[in-house]
Formats: C-alpha cells, sequence, structure tokens
C-alpha cells in the first residue's frame, strides 16, 4: 500500500513556480501526469501561464478566482474548473483562503479525455443514503460501534 501525505505538515512552503503566498506538495506524478495540492493564503496567487497538458483544477476547502482565456470566475469548494491544454489560466485568492487539487494529463492521455466524440455527462437517478439513527449521546451504541 502506498499512502501519499498532503495538507499542513506536508507542504513545500516555497509552492511551485510562478506562484505567491501559494504553499504545495506533489501527491502523484509520472509520464501520464501529475497530482498536487494547492494551499492559497489571502491574496496568494498562480500567476497566469499557459501548460500544454489538460489540467483540472478542483476547489476543496474555501474559495477564490480562476481565469481561463478572457474569462475570469469565482469558485468555491466542491467545485472543478477544465485548464485546457494551450491556454492562458490563472487561480487567486482576495480576503479568503482557499486548497484545490490540480490534476493534470499529460498531452497524450489529455488527447484521449477531449476526444469530440465523448458524449455529454446525463443525470442519474438515485439519491442519498438516508442518515442512520444514532442513539442518544448519553447512551452506548447498541451495536458497540466506536463512536
Amino acid at each position: 500500500m502506498d499512502i501519499r501525505r498532503f495538507g499542513i505538515g506536508h507542504r513545500r512552503q516555497e509552492g511551485p513556480p510562478g506562484t505567491h503566498g501559494v504553499a504545495g506538495q506533489p501527491i502523484h506524478g509520472d509520464e501520464r501526469g501529475a497530482i498536487t495540492e494547492l494551499a492559497f493564503r489571502p491574496h496568494g496567487a498562480v500567476a497566469p501561464h499557459t501548460n500544454p497538458n489538460l489540467a483540472y483544477f478542483v476547489v476543496i476547502e474555501g474559495g477564490g478566482f480562476v481565469q481561463v482565456g478572457d474569462e475570469v470566475a469565482r469558485v468555491a469548494a466542491g467545485e472543478a474548473v477544465v485548464w485546457p491544454p494551450n491556454v492562458v489560466h490563472a487561480a487567486w485568492t482576495e480576503l479568503t483562503p482557499m486548497r484545490a487539487i490540480v490534476v493534470e494529463f499529460a498531452t497524450a492521455a489529455a488527447e484521449r479525455l477531449i476526444e469530440p466524440t465523448a458524449t455529454e455527462a446525463q443525470p442519474a437517478e438515485g439519491g442519498l443514503v438516508p442518515k442512520p439513527v444514532l442513539p442518544p449521546p448519553d447512551r452506548e451504541s447498541p451495536d458497540k460501534e466506536p463512536w
């Protein structure tokens, strides 16, 4: 089993090249692509740049702003932005911090992901699993669960 650690205590404080106020930690990297955690402090930024690879900027905590080409949008936790190959892109924060995972696909892999024959995602049927009924906090769990 290979466990990759990231988050507080595991980040490079200087951040990736072309950034300020951003700490980062590579999680994975090989010829197929890379996965990196980025932690933006308030007023942190990844400067506008291009990359030959397709990347997803997945916001997992907080929020900030992203640029793709000439478009600028506010993003928040639970949103992912596609950074197409060879298109100027950037990310930054103003008054709040933001954490994101960047998933970057090597050019050959990215070409397979963005084939024009790909179909749009369709809504799925189903729903959330009902919440379990927990015993009151002053009583033991009937199943002796360790919570």
